[in-house]
């Protein structure tokens, strides 16, 4: 009943949303747009100091709206039947559905008046994400970086607990064995916290797309880049379905066994995201596979709010192999555009130049400086050097949920620089700037980071350049549709491993289990979605040979 009616608040706030869309103006002269993102996100205040910083600015600000009971495709259809548009719009993975609905504007008619957003990606990429009829609908958001800042990743890893690691004395974890080895002893040594909390050794987060905390590590385990729903054969330059690899199996095996001894959540696969990252934020999980940007931000900021930080309950990288002697390959350094969906402007919004003037602003050094800094003095310093540095209560503001509703605002969702600020000197985010990073951490974190002789999250694991011009291919797989073969395996492959694998990992008869999954994904005819992604593996090979 909650959610029933959770997704029914939700349709009326996309639906008011919607309604709100055409670009107005205040009573102030400041411009008036709107934009729905269809990922879950934090609102802020209404009379947020940063967004009005930027608005006197730009001229412009932007009320945000987020998913809210639904997911992406449910939000973004009740859009596109009601014929009406924020201004803005985000479809995450219903993307595809924008397009195919006319709902959005070709962006590059008109970028050569803004020549940020022109040269926010280079030619090559923009030629990646062009639709069937030569043009660019969206903007990648994400992975633009001017140059490499290497401190949090935002990637994906095998994450274990400060404390679990003090315990042992901070070993070494290389494989999927050691890692498991690891929890099962510290939690037979101290299965509840110091308030009686039982621990819970390991969970997975398995809700709607993010199944990818189930389902992609054997990529990883095999020393392969996050090309996300493939292995590229840098050998032989073909596709590889890494669902049925040797190591795949041994992957879901190990997984079963630790079942099997109770060491795996058995809430992995009923729990939503919302339910995941709370009980994240208790401190009582030891360790999880998850891309850091899926759960770092919030559960970092909650564990130091409730001084779980200063009890070893921060969360530790690694990039953990099937076998030894594997190099790991879980990061990847570089701009890596993720051109299946992005930033776009609706054919609903009333003022497309003022819209594209307003994305353009937003990347000048000020106003990126407002966005990931804030303001100088009061939320962070300069030294004499020129490098911004914050202070302990800065820290501690920039922490607070109360304090961020009112005094931060990154347009998040909007284009923004990763690596270096605009201005050379300092990094583009607090969290970049190899220093401030560093005095930022929580002790038990710098105390871990000293053992394994690193200062960065980033230097846990590893750098590994792009592999090739085609990296990632989730750019496109994630934007497949049912109107082809391989589109339609594609969705039939998902269903299958979301009913399947959960099937495995719980079973007591694995290869029972698995020789059952494997059947039933045969059915869905992946060779049609593997043809493709060759296709297009090609494609994007051909591509590049013209730019060299």
């Amino acid at each position: 009943m909650r959610k029933a009616m959770a997704a029914f608040l939700a349709v009326l706030m996309v639906l008011s949303l919607a309604a709100c869309g055409g670009g107005g103006e205040s009573d102030s002269g400041v411009k008036e747009f709107t934009a729905f993102f269809a990922v879950p996100g934090s609102e802020i205040n209404s009379d947020n100091e940063i967004q009005a910083m930027i608005a006197e600015i730009t001229g412009a600000k932007c009320k945000e709206t987020w998913l809210t009971g639904q997911t992406a495709a449910e939000a973004v259809g009740t859009l596109i039947a009601g014929g009406e548009y924020p201004d803005f719009i985000d479809g995450s993975d219903a993307t595809q559905q924008l397009y195919e609905a006319g709902a959005l504007i070709p962006i590059d008619e008109y970028w050569d008046d803004y020549p940020r957003i022109k040269e926010f990606w280079s030619e090559q990429q923009w030629d990646q994400i062009r639709r069937d009829d030569g043009h660019v609908y969206w903007i990648p958001q994400f992975g633009r970086i001017n140059e490499v800042a290497t401190t949090t990743t935002p990637d994906e890893a095998f994450w274990i607990q400060a404390r679990v690691l003090e315990w042992a004395g901070y070993p070494k974890l290389e494989t999927l064995d050691e890692y498991f080895d690891l929890i099962e002893r510290y939690q037979a040594a101290n299965p509840t916290m110091d308030d009686g909390t039982p621990n819970i050794p390991y969970t997975i987060l398995c809700d709607d797309w993010r199944y990818f905390c189930l389902e992609n590590p054997p990529e990883f385990l095999d020393g392969y880049p996050n090309d996300g729903s493939v292995i590229v054969d840098t050998d032989t330059m073909k596709i590889v379905d890494y669902n049925t690899t040797p190591t795949a199996k041994r992957y879901f095996a190990k997984l079963n066994e630790e079942f099997q001894k109770g060491i795996i959540d058995p809430e992995s696969f009923t729990q939503t995201y919302d339910e995941y990252i709370a009980k994240l934020s208790t401190g009582r999980v030891l360790g999880m596979v998850d891309q850091y940007w899926n759960f770092g931000y919030t559960v970092t900021d909650a564990l130091k709010q409730s001084g779980l930080d200063q009890k070893g309950c921060n969360y530790i990288p690694f990039g953990i192999t099937i076998d030894k002697g594997i190099h790991n390959r879980w990061f990847t350094g570089g701009s890596i555009m993720n051109g299946a969906n992005g930033l776009g402007i609706t054919v609903s919004c009333k003022d497309i130049p003022g819209a594209l003037q307003f994305i353009e602003d937003l990347l000048s050094p000020e106003v990126t400086t407002l966005r990931s800094w804030g303001v100088k003095d009061v939320d962070y310093m300069v030294g004499e050097d020129g490098l911004f540095y914050k202070t302990p209560e800065q820290r501690a503001n920039t922490a607070n949920t109360a304090y961020k509703a009112s005094h931060v605002c990154s347009y998040s969702y909007f284009p923004g620089y990763l690596g270096m600020n605009p201005d050379g000197i300092n990094a583009a985010r607090p969290d970049l700037q190899p220093g401030e990073f560093y005095d930022a951490l929580s002790d038990d974190v710098k105390k871990c980071f000293d053992a394994y002789g690193v200062q960065t999250y980033v230097q846990m694991l590893g750098v590994n350049d792009i592999p090739g011009p085609w990296f990632p291919m989730y750019s496109h797989s994630n934007n497949m549709t049912t109107a082809t073969p391989g589109g339609v395996a594609w969705t039939r492959m998902g269903e299958i491993k979301h009913e399947y694998l959960p099937k495995v990992v719980l079973s007591s008869d694995f290869e029972s289990a698995w020789n059952e999954y494997l059947e039933a994904y045969a059915s869905a005819k992946p060779e049609d979605f593997l043809s493709e992604m060759q296709t297009e593996l090609d494609n994007r090979l051909a591509l590049a040979a013209k730019y060299e």
